[in-house]
């Protein structure tokens, strides 16, 4: 299984039912790959849905399939309902749109799903080597649908509030401090309250680039002091995780020409400023109040009977969600 899943190892009687669903005998073998899904259902379910979710950034809450997918503002900030702006993804597949009514936004859900398949005789030969990573592709291919998803809905809520922070001082495509610092100030500017509000906006996670991370190796002297520099060099992971109390985060698909950037310019049309070339984006992660996933249906996994003729064995599965972000102050992006 995944990173998530990896203490799952299948018991003797996983095992056995696994070869009983790669028999030649094809209502024996129906039977055990129903039993078999069943039995994958549940580490698969705690590999996409239980686990840190986009790294702990979307809240899941699981709702009854009778259940509203209602959340009112006036929770949040009483009176000030109208300052709220939210996104969400109105279906599968659809760009995220601005979707505020009243004093309640509704989050619509819709349905993912994934299938997979392998040939009857690596069930036979009770190879779970292969079957187990054909399960590891089946997970990864929620997981990877859910965290575009859920990073679409971020960044089409950083787009709508028509801020970009950038260093002006800086070289070209440099990550900097200052570029943290002057995020942090905006962030507090612009995020809503006063000086005694006890739900004002403050930076708390900046996600960027693996490029925009390796930056902070070459900072220099201007930069940083020997001590602190000395700390980057001799940290475990040859970086810093923290600058100025954010925490700092580092997304493949954050960069020059990767998916995240991409998405970005090309789908949303936001344009970058100056001759910078990438995106950085800060949340404030304080509260569970702002990016929530409502689960109306958890994954659920199948066997699917068409493909005994074919001497294979597949599942597919599917789950019904949503992503929202519920006011949008709560995502800032910034450029280098």
């Amino acid at each position: 299984m995944s990173a998530k899943t990896e203490k799952f190892q299948p018991t003797p009687e996983l095992s056995d039912l696994l070869k009983r669903s790669g028999s030649a005998q094809r209502e024996v073998a129906l039977a055990a790959n129903a039993e078999f899904a069943k039995a994958l259902e549940l580490p698969l379910r705690q590999g996409i849905l239980n686990g840190d979710v986009l790294d702990g950034i979307f809240e899941p809450i699981r709702l009854d399939q009778s259940a509203t997918p209602e959340f009112p503002l006036d929770f949040l900030a009483p009176g000030t309902e109208k300052d709220f702006v939210a996104y969400t993804i109105p279906n599968h597949g659809y760009i995220p749109e601005r979707h505020v009514e009243g004093d309640y936004v509704m989050v619509p859900t819709y349905d993912v799903g994934a299938s997979i398949d392998y040939l009857l005789k690596y069930a036979r030969d009770g190879r779970w080597d292969v079957v187990g990573r054909a399960m590891e592709v089946l997970e990864a291919s929620f997981v990877k649908k859910m965290n575009d998803d859920g990073w679409h809905t971020l960044l089409a809520a950083g787009v709508d509030r028509n801020i970009v922070v950038y260093d002006s001082d800086a070289n070209a495509s440099q990550f900097t401090k200052r570029l943290v610092s002057l995020m942090k100030t905006v962030m507090r500017r612009n995020g809503g309250g006063n000086s005694t509000s006890n739900n004002r906006g403050m930076l708390t996670d900046l996600y960027v680039s693996p490029e925009a991370m390796e930056d902070i190796r070459n900072w220099g002297i201007d930069q940083v002091d020997e001590i602190t520099r000395r700390e980057i060099y001799t940290a475990a992971d040859g970086t810093l995780n923290r600058v100025f109390s954010v925490n700092l985060h580092d997304l493949d698909e954050l960069g020059v020409g990767q998916q995240y950037q991409l998405f970005y310019t090309s789908t949303l049309g936001a344009s970058m400023p100056g001759s910078d070339t990438e995106i950085v984006v800060g949340l404030d992660l304080r509260k569970n109040d702002s990016f929530v996933m409502p689960i109306r249906q958890e994954v659920q996994i199948f066997e699917d009977e068409t493909l005994h003729r074919q001497k294979r064995a597949g599942f597919y599965g599917w789950a019904e969600l949503g992503f929202a972000v519920l006011d949008n102050r709560r995502v800032l992006i910034g450029s280098l």
